[in-house]
């Protein structure tokens, strides 16, 4: 089969690999679509290295058909030869067959296509997972999910609503503000016009005050955003695009008991993920069939285009996600 590498200048390449080897308990998948995050990116730089037994090529979440069911796999699921599925991986979506073991499999949610499925196991488990295990999300709570036009604060932003909670975003300018009218946060902060944190400041003091924060830039507004949750809040750290480093008043920490968690869903472990999967079937694929959630695509390309696909999460344009179709 084929598959994208990354040649040794970074550069990626559609080539011959190794096919699949199916173990008792797995699902080939003849793959359809694959979504791109930015965990692929820090992948192909050298600084994501895949689990062991993954493949070494690129790839966290697919759409795709079963072609073949382990023997294992028949006898302790539901599956059948034929079934439309998606799939959260360990890595190596970018190709045409992945093996899976049978529990990191779900069914296409009604009212969504293929593609739209593609984008769902990372981005949708991501988010269930710090908005409702790692942030104890409830209907009423507030919450700030930073960088509104990321491909995750597409997903975010709309569950959270479909469960009841109130949400400040941030972007860069109106036209992105614009953009992302549709994922009904109830505040959108352009940070080039507004201080996110006077914003903060002002609806604590309103008795509105941020309960569950979601953030992938870290940097030194998280330093200064952090001084102005409710008391208990939850700051869930994911990533820090924005620096690694901050300064933060221990005390307010303390004394608002507030809570700083680190968070990465590929250093959970494979029964913990089969558990947060099935959740977000028997929670989530609901709201999906109703509408209330939906994924929000950005661009669509060839599989062959995949460094092109790249270069738009490099140059942060993308509002939601870029999705790769197999050929």
């Amino acid at each position: 089969m084929k598959a994208i590498l990354v040649n040794e200048d970074k550069s990626l390449r559609w080539d011959d690999v190794p096919d699949p080897v199916i173990g008792t308990e797995d699902v080939l998948v003849k793959i359809s679509y694959a979504a791109l995050n930015r965990a692929d990116l820090m992948q192909r730089e050298g600084d994501y290295p895949p689990p062991e037994g993954c493949p070494e090529w690129m790839g966290l979440e697919i759409s795709g058909e079963i072609i073949e069911i382990g023997a294992g796999a028949r006898k302790k699921s539901h599956w059948e030869i034929g079934d439309k599925v998606c799939a959260l991986l360990g890595g190596g979506g970018y190709a045409q067959y992945v093996s899976v073991k049978y529990d990191m499999l779900m069914p296409i949610p009604e009212n969504c296509t293929m593609a739209e499925a593609a984008a769902i196991p990372e981005a949708f488990a991501t988010a269930y997972l710090n908005l409702f295990y790692e942030g104890k999300l409830k209907p009423g709570d507030t919450l700030l999910m930073n960088a509104g036009a990321s491909g995750l604060a597409s997903v975010v932003i709309p569950m959270a609503k479909a469960f009841g909670a109130r949400v400040i975003t941030t972007v860069l300018s109106d036209k992105i503000a614009e953009s992302i009218k549709h994922l009904k946060a109830d505040i959108i902060v352009n940070t080039t016009k507004e201080d996110i944190v006077e914003v903060l400041k002002k609806n604590l003091i309103d008795g509105q005050g941020v309960d569950v924060a979601i953030d992938c830039l870290g940097g030194n507004i998280m330093g200064k955003c952090i001084h102005y949750l409710s008391y208990g809040a939850r700051w869930i750290m994911i990533a820090a695009l924005a620096g690694q480093k901050t300064e933060i008043d221990l005390k307010n920490i303390y004394v608002r008991n507030v809570r700083i968690i680190g968070s990465t869903l590929r250093s959970k472990t494979p029964a913990f993920k089969a558990e947060l999967l099935a959740e977000l079937v028997k929670n989530v694929w609901p709201k999906i069939a109703s509408s209330q959630i939906k994924p929000t695509i950005y661009k669509i390309l060839p599989i062959t285009a995949a460094q092109e696909a790249h270069d738009i999460l490099y140059r942060g344009e993308n509002v939601g996600k870029v999705v790769l179709k197999v050929q």
